[in-house]
């Protein structure tokens, strides 16, 4: 009878630790972002690691900052062909209607074009409710993977012509972590273009190279302000000759654990116990988002351009026990359960 009782109060005995420990963690940590006017040394940056709050660092030099003019990415890139998300309202990789009124983890269509094509497309957008959103968020490692430090040759990439712009790696972090970053990412979009709340098992190193990026943070002991919830897997398509985008569900995709909180900003989407944090990066600014956090992302400007070095996390020690843990185990409730209140 004892260890019945035991099983049945345990869900609110988690539910209940797991609220101390995010009103414990704010207490100690309050709202604030701690700002550097220059990059931290190797030394430094694995004691910001290992303090894993969001840091916002100035003065983080490279070549594309200066030279990533809409003419120059033309002229680099020429007729070459690149991957780019379309959505209907700029929310790629996030919840939407389907068929039959269900909610679905929805991925974008993939559109091949060039890249005065893209940017032409994104300054018709800006200025139109009537367009689909475009944004180049392919996330695969498009300017350099993993393969890149093992055999470069091998390594091919839509943006192969900009690699002399981006450096394949950041010594102080490579030094500090000891090893190479697992993907270089080019973001390219407007505002239009939105990032669904979700954390990443990153460490991860942000830069702005145009334009105005808006983050919305949460700290992984506040996992449990986002609902996670299981849901059906879906692609955008045409269908039936239509230029429309339209929910296609995927037959043989598992489900996709995701936050059911469409828009955490808007208000009432958030318990009361949630403490978000508020940044915004300009161009030149560089945010360290340590792994785990959980972000939603906007932008603002005609065109934004970012990049950014995805690191491995450490998995070693009771760093990413206590990530897991934060998260929640156990059964996922369905983002269709109708009688769920969500």
């Amino acid at each position: 009878m004892a260890l019945e009782l035991d099983q049945a109060a345990s869900p609110s005995l988690t539910h209940d630790i797991v609220r101390w420990i995010s009103q414990e963690y704010h207490d100690m940590n309050g709202s604030s972002i701690q700002t550097l006017e220059s990059p931290p040394t190797a030394a430094e940056f694995a004691q910001l690691v290992h303090i894993s709050r969001p840091v916002v660092i100035k003065g983080f030099q490279i070549p594309a900052l200066k030279r990533w003019t809409d003419d120059y990415l033309q002229t680099k890139l020429q007729d070459r062909i690149i991957s780019v998300a379309i959505t209907p309202n700029g929310q790629a990789d996030a919840i939407a209607a389907g068929p039959g009124g269900r909610l679905f983890f929805v991925e974008p269509f993939i559109e091949k074009v060039s890249m005065g094509k893209l940017l032409e497309q994104l300054n018709a957008e800006q200025n139109s409710d009537n367009l689909s959103a475009s944004y180049l968020q392919s996330q695969n490692g498009n300017i350099y993977s993993s393969r890149f430090f093992e055999s470069p040759n091998d390594d091919s990439s839509e943006f192969d012509a900009l690699r002399e712009d981006v450096p394949s790696n950041i010594p102080w972090v490579t030094e500090a972590l000891g090893r190479n970053p697992d993907a270089v990412n080019l973001w390219i979009g407007n505002s239009k273009s939105i990032t669904s709340i979700h954390s990443d098992p990153y460490e991860n190193i942000y830069t702005v190279i145009r334009g105005s990026k808006h983050f919305t943070l949460l700290p992984p002991c506040e996992g449990w302000c986002l609902h996670e919830r299981m849901y059906p897997h879906a692609v955008y398509g045409h269908t039936d000759n239509s230029n429309c985008l339209s929910v296609i569900p995927s037959s043989d995709t598992p489900q996709v654990r995701w936050s059911s909180v469409i828009n955490p900003d808007l208000p009432g989407s958030l318990p009361p116990e949630a403490h978000p944090l508020h940044v915004t990066l300009e161009a030149g600014d560089t945010l360290y988002l340590p792994v785990g956090w959980w972000h939603y992302v906007q932008q603002s400007g005609p065109t934004t351009i970012a990049l950014n070095w995805w690191y491995d996390a450490e998995v070693r020690g009771m760093n990413w026990i206590w990530l897991s843990l934060l998260r929640g185990s156990g059964d996922v409730p369905s983002g269709n359960d109708e009688t769920d209140t969500r």
